[in-house]
């Protein structure tokens, strides 16, 4: 077991002895990644120790990508070693399952399994040396967590980053499709959401999730009050908290470096909502055809755009051979000069929803990304990729409408043509529907932030989980 060096560490447990502690275990994807660090930081502002657990390169990805995270804070980073991963670049053609999931990730999730022994070396030190210890672990690092439910100082807590509407779903339908929870008439298949691999992943995690404690969700009640509660009554009698978003969600102006990102200063020009931002997060790689198409329709729209075209994040981000940059049509860019921005780098996603010039989202339906359209107003053109994104994208346009569908999940195999892409970035940014969908955005956001007023209800949920873990 390695740390990120020996006096901090130490200084973790300096104090650990009349203290609670806590320990964070994120699975190593950036959409997971992030929500386990906001978490860290709302642990950490209640003067909590906080042990933050990864590899070397998900805790160099966490401080590079997140830099706020970690900065003036006391979370504590331990770098566990494992052997060399493999880390190839993404390839949607050696997919057999005709899914667009991120195979190309598979070597680095399964060599999770290895982290357990000294995942459980890390946790008899701080258990040994601490009145208390809380465990907290994303659902598919819950093999890995296991060791947890043997130590009598010990609680284990599921961390939840897809939605609870997500989550509450699959246990509806395992439990057969009970009465009792709101659910939409068409609710896609999960069909072509997962391969085969990553499902006998998951089983193995599934049989150790039952030991734990409770379930901390990655979303509010304001968005999501009664899929929580069907967990809830559903959970046993555990504890189960929504904890998002933390008020360390501060909208970073610069980045690690302290330069602001250049397309803000373009976004600083255009008129309020004439902006359309389009990104599909980091683990889609989209194909030649479809990159063409979507160009195609972007210009055709005629509407101001920021597109973040990138290839999906490799097992490590650090290493760039093979690294792609994508065609897009002759003179494309030249074209949509003063029209549209095309970056090709990490894009700084908060500061840029939350700008008055943003008028839309056109997104993958990742859960952080549709809770960073909700927080920040902005309604989303829903183009669903892979995993939770089909049934994220129904919550979004049919639950809470906030939304419209760009690609429909029974066509997911069909590529979307440039004119739909027009059609739905025209109806986003510039009709009365998108109009009322801003309306509707911007009602959730507010309630979302009333909530996090002291005495409100995320703020006293917030309030009652530190109570609960430093009783």
């Amino acid at each position: 077991m390695a740390s990120n060096g020996k006096s901090q560490s130490n200084n973790g447990l300096e104090h650990a002895e009349k203290e609670v502690v806590a320990i964070l275990v994120p699975f190593p994807a950036q959409g997971h990644l992030n929500p386990l660090l906001h978490l860290a930081r709302l642990i950490d502002s209640h003067n909590i120790p906080v042990h933050f657990v990864g590899t070397l390169t998900l805790i160099r990805q966490a401080t590079l990508r997140y830099h706020s995270s970690t900065s003036n804070s006391n979370i504590h980073f331990h770098r566990l070693e494992l052997p060399p991963i493999v880390s190839p670049p993404p390839n949607l053609n050696d997919n057999a399952e005709s899914t667009d999931f991120p195979s190309h990730l598979l070597p680095s999730f399964e060599i999770t399994f290895q982290l357990r022994e000294p995942f459980r070396e890390l946790l008899q030190s701080l258990s040994s040396q601490a009145k208390r210890v809380l465990v907290v672990h994303d659902s598919l690092m819950a093999y890995v967590a296991q060791d947890a439910t043997h130590m009598s100082n010990v609680e284990n807590y599921t961390f939840h980053t897809a939605s609870a509407f997500y989550t509450s779903l699959k246990f509806w339908e395992e439990m057969g499709r009970p009465e009792g929870l709101h659910v939409p008439e068409l609710i896609p298949s999960v069909e072509g959401c997962f391969p085969s691999q990553f499902v006998d992943f998951m089983n193995v995690q599934c049989e150790f999730l039952e030991f734990s404690d409770g379930i901390i969700f990655n979303t509010i009640r304001a968005i999501e009050g009664a899929y929580i509660e069907f967990v809830e009554g559903i959970n046993g009698g555990k504890k189960v908290w929504a904890l998002w978003p933390f008020k360390s969600l501060a909208v970073e102006k610069k980045d690690s470096e302290g330069v602001r990102h250049s397309c803000m200063e373009w976004l600083d020009k255009q008129e309020a909502n004439s902006v359309i931002y389009v990104s599909f997060g980091t683990t889609t790689t989209l194909t030649e055809e479809q990159i063409q198409e979507l160009a195609r329709g972007l210009e055709q729209s005629k509407q101001k755009f920021i597109w973040v075209l990138r290839d999906a994040d490799k097992a490590d981000i650090f290493d760039v051979n093979g690294a792609k940059r994508h065609e897009l049509p002759r003179g494309f860019e030249e074209r949509v000069q003063g029209i549209g921005l095309v970056v090709r780098d990490w894009a700084p996603q908060l500061e840029i929803l939350s700008h008055s010039s943003t008028g839309g989202f056109m997104s993958h339906c990742g859960w952080n990304s549709c809770l960073e359209s909700l927080t920040t107003g902005k309604p989303i053109a829903a183009w669903p990729v892979h995993s939770d994104q089909p049934r994220n994208t129904i919550l979004m346009t049919q639950v809470l409408k906030v939304g419209l569908v760009v690609k429909d999940w029974a066509k997911r195999n069909v590529v979307v043509s440039a004119s739909v892409v027009e059609n739905a970035v025209r109806r986003l940014i510039e009709t009365k529907e998108g109009d009322e969908m801003r309306e509707r955005t911007m009602t959730l956001k507010n309630a979302i932030h009333r909530s996090m007023d002291e005495g409100a209800v995320t703020s006293t949920e917030v309030d009652a989980f530190i109570a609960h873990i430093t009783k």
